[in-house]
This record gives structure tokens, C-alpha cells and sequence, in this order.
């Protein structure tokens, strides 16, 4: 009897295939299809379905549920009509200008941008025949007198790595409306948990999902979002660059957006309590922080994000590298050369991120030997400030 029972299992029975066990019931998480390429029933179906008649899959560089997952939860994070996914941050602007731009066009390039950014957009898109001007994004005047008949974009950060400096999304939006040119903003340290730039104005937004997007310091990702209107090359130059995304990153990234909201309201209630603490302190040269009502963009911070005034702290050491060397010896708090993950981590902005630029560059834009950069992570307040406590009482014993 007991033989016949198990017999009568729905996994057992005649006829029955994995498939259509599969179609039964509907998965409550998104299951990860590392599938490399579909099958087609028919070579009608396949031309079909590569002429994007049909609404399907056939190779994962051109598509795969897990990115088309993800994209519509990036779609909805920040009010887009369209999303893509692609292998990293620097890939996501990458499609951006590549998709958008040409030989003989002019770009506006934010003179404070993470480095390897301004590396592809000054030098790399030359080769391209594509020019550039650096502006200063906080001046708007300057940023209208740079405009030419040949200006296509204006690329900025939300907040500009690493000094924390806040555009005016508005504002550069109808700058490049009547310039008839596209903004695009790099909202990685925002994220769309503290500003949605489309939803002021701007006509593309990026994000380097590896980082606080994500958050936990395990996927290489990237994203661009925008409207229709600007979407009828994206798709085909992100498969046919080479930028696709992984299905597993694209999986990890889902679960990571889920927490986004918690993740960032605690980090930036953080932030601003770690800023406070370094700003009582006469023996630290300098505190950046949009929360505290002494940064020059207190008040448009105050109006422009939604929730909070972000993750990241920069401050300055008297002393230069050898501070900065004796601080991150302390090894109280990771010294890690990227940010955005649960846990806080510290870097030197002259050694990582902006190494590209000139000694002579880097210090116009106020990056000097002893910039610090703090990418605060979702810990409990009080231990973060007891760690860093630590790191500096041991750091001012040592020097």
C-alpha cells in the first residue's frame, strides 16, 4: 500500500514533466536562470524573437529574466519609464554617452566626478571624436557661458565623490533643455532612496549598483534609467558593447534594493551624527557633509533630497599621507578603496579614486593628502562613533 501511495506523487505521475510542475505555482522570489541561451521552437520563432516581434529570450547578452527583474525594479525606485542593466557603473555611463552621443559632439563634464569617470569622458571620448569642457556645475552662469551649438550632454553627480558637493538638478535640467542637450546624473551616492533626479528635470540617471544600491559589497552592477524618448539605441549598444549583466548580480541586486529605504535612513541618521562628532573636533582641518548647515549646499540639500542627507562623510587630517597612513594602520574601520556596503569602511581619495588626476588637479579641487573619505554603513549609531573614537584616539597617540 505504502508502494502504490508514493506512486500516486504528482512526481511521479505519467506524463508529468518538470515544466509543467514549474507552471503549477508561481515562485514568491525570482529564481536565478543561468541559462546562457534559450531554446527556439522553430527557426520562424527565432527570427521572431531576434527582430523583437516576439517577447522572449534567446542569448543573455542580449537579455535574461533575472536583468529584466531588476530593471523594473530600478524603473519603479526612480519614477522611469525605461531601465537597463549593465556589468558595472562605469559600463552604465559608458551606454549613456554611447548610446546618445556622436563624432563631432560637444559634452559639459562636472570638474568634480569620481576619477575614472572623467578619465572615459575626457580622454577616452576624444578618441571617439566626441569634445568636452570642464565646468563647474555649482555656478550655473559659468555652465550657460560653456554651452555651444555642438553641446549634446552635461554630465554631474548628486552628490560629487568625494567632497560631497550638491548640484542643482533643476537648474542644469532647463540649462540643457534649451541648450537642446541631455543631463545625465550619477546619483551613486543618493541612490533613489534620498533623490529621484528624474523627477526634477534630468533626462538620464546612473548608478553604480555595486554600491550602496546594492549594499552589500558582492555584485559588480550597473544602471541606467530614463525616459522612452531617449531609449531607441540604449538596448542595442549595451549587447552590442559587450556591457550585459551577470544573472547572479542581478539577483544579489534585487535582494539588495528590497532594504534600500532601511539601509539608507539608518546610514544617513549615522553620517550625520559621525559628522557632528568630527566637526567638534579642532584638530580635523575640515568636515564635508551636506547635513551639517555650514556646507555650502546645506539649504538646496534640504530641498532637493528626500530622506536623510546621504551615507558619506569626508573629512580632512592635518598632516597629510603620513596622517592618513598612521589613521588607516589603525585598521578599527576597514580601509576599503570602494564604499556603499553594510558595513563602514574609510578611503584615500589621492591613492584610490581620483590616483588618475594630477597633484596640481587634484588640489584645485580642495583633494589633498589627508582627505579622508567615510562610506558609513547600517551598524548601530553608537558603534560607529565608539569605533571611530577609537581609531582617532589611537591615531592622535601615534602621531
Amino acid at each position: 500500500m505504502a508502494g502504490s501511495k508514493k506512486q500516486e506523487t504528482s512526481s511521479n505521475l505519467p506524463g508529468t514533466n518538470l515544466q509543467q510542475r514549474l507552471n503549477a505555482t508561481v515562485p514568491h522570489n525570482m529564481p536565478l536562470y543561468l541559462a546562457s541561451v534559450w531554446q527556439c521552437e522553430s527557426t520562424e520563432q527565432a527570427d521572431r524573437l531576434l527582430a523583437g516581434e516576439l517577447d522572449g529570450y534567446v542569448y543573455q547578452r542580449d537579455r535574461h529574466p533575472n536583468a529584466d527583474l531588476f530593471a523594473e525594479a530600478c524603473q519603479q525606485l526612480h519614477q522611469a519609464e525605461r531601465a537597463a542593466i549593465t556589468s558595472s557603473g562605469m559600463a552604465a555611463i559608458s551606454l549613456a554617452v554611447l548610446s546618445q552621443l556622436q563624432s563631432g559632439d560637444h559634452l559639459l563634464v562636472s570638474n568634480q566626478l569620481y576619477g575614472r569617470t572623467t578619465l572615459l569622458l575626457t580622454s577616452e571620448l576624444q578618441r571617439l571624436g566626441i569634445e568636452h569642457s570642464l565646468i563647474d556645475p555649482y555656478d550655473l552662469q559659468s555652465v550657460r557661458s560653456a554651452v555651444t551649438p555642438q553641446t549634446r550632454m552635461i554630465v554631474v553627480e548628486t552628490i560629487a565623490n568625494p567632497l560631497l558637493r550638491i548640484v542643482d538638478i533643476k537648474g542644469l535640467a532647463e540649462i540643457a533643455q534649451a541648450a537642446d542637450a541631455l543631463l545625465l546624473v550619477d546619483n551613486t551616492f543618493a541612490t533613489p532612496a534620498i533623490c529621484k533626479p528624474l523627477t526634477l528635470g534630468a533626462d538620464l540617471v546612473m548608478e553604480s549598483v555595486s554600491k550602496f544600491m546594492n549594499g552589500h559589497g558582492d555584485v559588480m552592477l550597473g544602471m541606467l534609467a530614463g525616459r522612452e524618448e531617449h531609449w531607441a539605441r540604449v538596448d542595442m549598444v549595451n549587447a552590442a558593447w559587450g556591457f550585459a549583466s551577470s544573472p547572479l548580480e542581478c539577483w544579489l541586486a534585487c535582494r539588495g534594493v528590497s532594504t534600500l529605504t532601511l539601509r539608507m535612513r539608518q546610514a544617513s541618521a549615522t553620517a550625520l551624527a559621525v559628522a557632528e562628532l568630527l566637526n567638534a573636533r579642532d584638530d580635523i582641518e575640515s568636515v564635508e557633509y551636506p547635513g551639517l548647515p555650514h556646507h555650502p549646499d546645506f539649504e538646496l540639500a534640504s530641498k532637493q533630497f528626500q530622506s536623510g542627507f546621504g551615507h558619506m562623510v569626508t573629512f580632512e587630517l592635518a598632516g597629510g599621507r603620513e596622517a592618513a597612513d598612521q589613521l588607516i594602520a589603525s585598521q578599527e574601520i576597514p580601509f576599503c578603496p570602494s564604499l556603499g556596503d553594510v558595513g563602514t569602511t574609510l578611503s584615500h581619495p589621492v591613492s584610490t579614486s581620483h590616483r588618475g588626476l594630477s597633484a596640481e588637479q587634484r588640489l584645485a579641487l580642495g583633494i589633498t593628502d589627508g582627505t579622508i573619505r567615510l562610506s558609513v554603513g547600517v551598524e548601530p549609531t553608537e558603534d560607529v562613533l565608539e569605533s571611530l573614537k577609537k581609531t582617532y584616539f589611537q591615531f592622535c597617540i601615534e602621531r
